[in-house]
């Protein structure tokens, strides 16, 4: 791979819900299985976790003509290019690649969860026996080293593909244009275009745990694009006010006057 802005397409149509990639990340990544409950699903674990990155969400669907279908989705990071994640992140932890996506160094991570609650699509995973998030980095290793992500290299039905963005994008809508009906991409339209892109066969709004219009926060954007600077703004009025005093009348010394009086009484 090279440095250019990469986008991962993830084709839910050829999706059989193989799990071949939530394995893949676990082993790539070394994440630990812990034991689960059956809660009546194939979808295991039921949600993302601190040692799940990926996830492949199976849901039964019935569509206004009364037809059913099985539905998988591969869940995870959309890297996102306007990421609430890192706009919030105070430490510096969570940040931009040169692949445009977003990366994470755990070593900076002060488990302050800002991350967690300004994602739109409720990703990152807090474990409280380190204090740390965690979440999937695109294989970010493996992209510097030339290689495909694991999850992409796992897929035997060519439902994850990854490259260049204009290829990937051109390729995404003209396998809708293939599908026709409700298909759809996904993710370019949202917070600043996503690098993770579905190609959906149905309404975004049908499918499980995946949000219509995703936005960040009003909080956040209040915070980090209006006040914050403004604040800096104060704060620079401030420290040049402090240098333009110094330069005018020097430093701030005793008050001469009342020295002077003192040492006068103690004459008397």
């Amino acid at each position: 791979m090279n440095t250019s802005e990469l986008i991962k397409v993830i084709d839910t149509t050829r999706c059989t819900a193989c799990r071949g990639c939530q394995v893949a990340c676990k082993q790539w990544n070394e994440l630990p299985g812990l034991r689960t409950k059956n809660w009546g699903s194939y979808q295991n674990p039921p949600d993302l976790e601190w040692n799940t990155w990926t996830l492949i969400r199976f849901q039964e669907y019935v569509n206004d003509k009364g037809t059913f279908k099985w539905m998988f989705r591969k869940d995870g990071c959309m890297h996102c290019t306007d990421a609430a994640c890192v706009k919030v992140c105070p430490s510096g932890a969570l940040y931009h690649t040169e692949y445009g996506t977003v990366g994470i160094k755990k070593n900076l991570c002060i488990g302050c969860k800002e991350c967690i609650a300004a994602c739109p699509f409720e990703v990152p995973r807090y474990n409280r026996a380190t204090d740390k998030v965690s979440k999937c980095d695109l294989c970010l290793t493996r992209l510097q080293s030339n290689q495909q992500p694991a999850c992409v290299k796992s897929c035997p039905t060519g439902a994850l593909s990854i490259g260049g963005k204009d290829k990937m994008m051109k390729a995404a809508y003209d396998r809708v244009k293939e599908l026709g009906g409700d298909a759809s991409v996904y993710g370019d339209k949202f917070v600043g275009g996503t690098h993770v892109v579905y190609i959906l066969s149905e309404k975004p709004e049908v499918y499980d745990k995946l949000p219509k219009s995703p936005s960040i926060p009003l909080s956040v954007i209040a915070w980090k694009d209006w006040l914050k600077p403004l604040s800096l703004i104060a704060g620079g009025g401030v420290v040049v006010g402090s240098l333009l005093h110094y330069i005018l009348h020097g430093p701030k010394r005793p008050d001469e006057d009342v020295s002077g009086d003192k040492h006068a009484e103690g004459g008397k």
